[in-house]
């Protein structure tokens, strides 16, 4: 083995060190994820060092927090590897100059070209995450409804029994649990109307999406509507709570006024596009295309679906400003 490399830390500040390695043997680059045994072997033709900040959403407020990685590109700089991780640059070059592969360093280029990036995918890209699923996991969920369950059983026999102050003292305790756990999944025992809660809203998501004033994606994107006093309607993108994206629509160039539902290979994604046909915003991945149908038509967006040809494609991602990886 002529070279490895490993990384240093997790993608994020404090999270778990990925247990994934890079090696290179004179001909091909491997890499290989010590949590679930894949390895996969490749000749990019470049790699690509990369660091961002990424908006949350905390209990403190909005926060910034840097997320790093590094990825394979082949040679219309798509990606065919994502390995997020805290890779030291010194390693980094080392390593590249043994196995005679250049590498970029995108930990400059500012949030938008490094998301533009990284969307930017090869047919067949593959992510690398090297961390072990979370203890218990699977069953998570299930633990939630049944400790949600048995609360709003307690709770419904200490109200008929007139103990309201036991179940006072009873969520003053679940409050201190939470504040020093963390486990904000614990929150459903000491809130049994979470139980009603969430079935309503989901019900209410479903009645937006019928209506077209939302559509939304498997992992976990939403496209949606806001009007601004002051800047008028704006198209946004969250994910969950949080505002990745919000652009003006419709009108002059830089507005919102189109969108772009295209396939590439097996690739498939959604551009947001202006009035004279450029990208704005490019977001990979399964869009459906009924729900984008009623939702273009509900705010006044005219909509494509297209097959692209690898040369549109590649034009595409290089013109596009902005992407959500």
């Amino acid at each position: 083995m002529d070279a490895q490399l490993v990384p240093h830390g997790g993608a994020i500040v404090g999270a778990a060190c990925p247990e994934t390695a890079l090696s290179w043997d004179g001909h091909s680059l491997s890499a290989t994820d010590a949590t679930t045994g894949d390895s996969l072997r490749l000749t990019p033709a470049a790699l690509y060092h990369y660091r961002y900040d990424e908006p949350i959403t905390t209990s403190e407020g909005a926060q910034q927090q840097s997320v790093t990685g590094l990825a394979a590109l082949d040679a219309d700089g798509l990606v065919l590897l994502d390995l997020p991780g805290s890779w030291h640059a010194p390693d980094v070059h080392a390593f590249t100059v043994n196995a005679g592969i250049p590498v970029v360093d995108g930990r400059a280029h500012g949030p938008h070209r490094a998301r533009a990036t990284l969307a930017a995918r090869a047919p067949g890209w593959r992510r690398l995450r090297g961390l072990r699923r979370p203890f218990l996991a699977r069953w998570r969920m299930h633990v939630s409804i049944g400790v949600g369950v048995a609360g709003l059983a307690l709770m419904v026999y200490l109200a008929s029994t007139g103990m309201w102050f036991a179940w006072r003292g009873l969520s003053s305790v679940g409050r201190i649990l939470l504040d020093i756990l963390e486990a904000k999944w614990l929150f459903v025992a000491f809130s049994p109307a979470l139980l009603v809660l969430r079935p309503i809203s989901a019900r209410l998501q479903r009645r937006r999406i019928a209506r077209g004033e939302v559509v939304s994606t498997p992992g976990g994107l939403t496209l949606t509507t806001k009007e601004d006093t002051h800047r008028g309607p704006r198209l946004q993108v969250r994910r969950g709570q949080t505002l990745v994206t919000n652009l003006p629509l419709r009108g002059t160039p830089g507005r919102a006024c189109g969108l772009l539902l295209y396939s590439h290979e097996d690739r498939t994604g959604l551009f947001i596009m202006d009035a004279d046909g450029s990208p704005l915003h490019h977001l990979p991945g399964p869009w459906p295309s009924e729900q984008l149908n009623r939702f273009a038509q509900h705010i006044g967006l005219s909509l494509a679906v297209h097959r692209l040809p690898r040369e549109e494609y590649l034009n595409l991602i290089k013109t596009c400003p902005e992407a959500t990886p």
